[in-house]
């Protein structure tokens, strides 16, 4: 009878969780849809990663010139992106910074609770900054940081639409990255913007 409870227990909490983690799902696609932010994501990556590995001075710096361009747009469509977001209600874009997934965890414990809109526009500003390159970084470090902020922005989409812990798991598991290095590696004003909100 135990085993009969606890197995309904256990069956109830992921069925309204996984309810709950799909209208975040389809509520967050619905919106980045119509934007070209993952595309771009992945041009500017695989834009860095020519330009880090042409041994040519000449070729390297006229690849890293088209990404300056690149980067712009990239900047743009995330800023019109969270532009999108930031219309969205409150009640629809509050998330859990509880590890783990729970069911109603944002009604259960609001103190644990980060709000999307606000997030997304800290990891926007830290693009704009990094695009500006406003503390005059070399075309390498500024590369290595402008991937960093990227990333850790796709980690809290992935958060928001999951849990931490399975967005952690996904960038570990899709670029070897801990949540802990990707935090090191973004701009100060970043990390402290976004500590602040996720904790």
């Amino acid at each position: 009878m135990d085993f009969l409870l606890l197995s309904l227990l256990v069956g109830s909490v992921w069925f309204f969780n996984k309810r709950e983690q799909l209208r975040r799902i389809q509520l967050l696609a619905g919106v980045l849809g119509q934007f070209q932010v993952e595309k771009m994501m992945e041009t500017v990556a695989d834009g860095y990663l020519r330009a880090l590995g042409e041994k040519d001075t000449e070729r390297a710096q006229q690849v890293w010139n088209m990404l300056e361009q690149a980067e712009i747009t990239l900047s743009g469509q995330i800023h019109a992106f969270v532009d999108a977001v930031a219309a969205l209600s409150a009640e629809q874009t509050r998330f859990s910074t509880l590890p783990l997934a729970l069911p109603y965890a944002t009604r259960a414990f609001p103190s644990a609770t980060a709000d999307l809109r606000a997030l997304l526009r800290v990891h926007c500003a830290g693009v704009e900054r990094l695009v500006r390159n406003e503390t005059g970084l070399s075309q390498k470090d500024k590369a290595f940081m402008f991937t960093a902020e990227l990333l850790l922005l796709q980690h809290s989409c992935h958060w928001f639409c999951r849990s931490k812990a399975v967005a952690s798991a996904r960038m570990m598991a899709k670029h070897q990255t801990p949540h802990a290095q990707l935090l090191a590696s973004v701009s100060e004003s970043t990390r402290v913007a976004y500590l602040k909100l996720v904790g």
